[in-house]
């Protein structure tokens, strides 16, 4: 499953209907840390390509979907299953780290 990205939009569908679990890195163009988490995003995509679907928001553009999950700072990750977050955390991750959470919920 490639990279998705969601929007205000199509959130609910692609992320709250997912049959599978669902990282979604919250994110923004001008932040720094935000683009150094960006490669390992994609990395973690191809790795649970079949088990878990991968995106990213950009907060700046779709606020409704940042604001209803309380994302104040970027970027964000978070683990939705069964259309509930399961886990969230804000901050730079190294991919071992990304691996292990989403290894606990697919």
């Amino acid at each position: 499953m490639p990279e998705v990205q969601f929007t205000d939009q199509n959130f609910q569908q692609e992320v709250l209907k997912s049959q599978v679990p669902v990282l979604v890195d919250f994110w923004a163009e001008w932040c720094g840390p935000c683009r150094m988490q960006g490669p390992i995003i994609e990395e973690i995509a191809k790795d649970f390509e079949e088990k878990v679907k991968v995106g990213k928001l950009e907060v700046d553009q779709n606020p409704l979907t940042a604001q209803a999950y309380n994302v104040m700072s970027i970027p964000t990750l978070a683990i939705f299953k069964g259309g509930e977050i399961v886990w969230q955390e804000s901050g730079l991750h190294q991919k071992k780290q990304i691996k292990e959470q989403l290894e606990n919920f697919s």
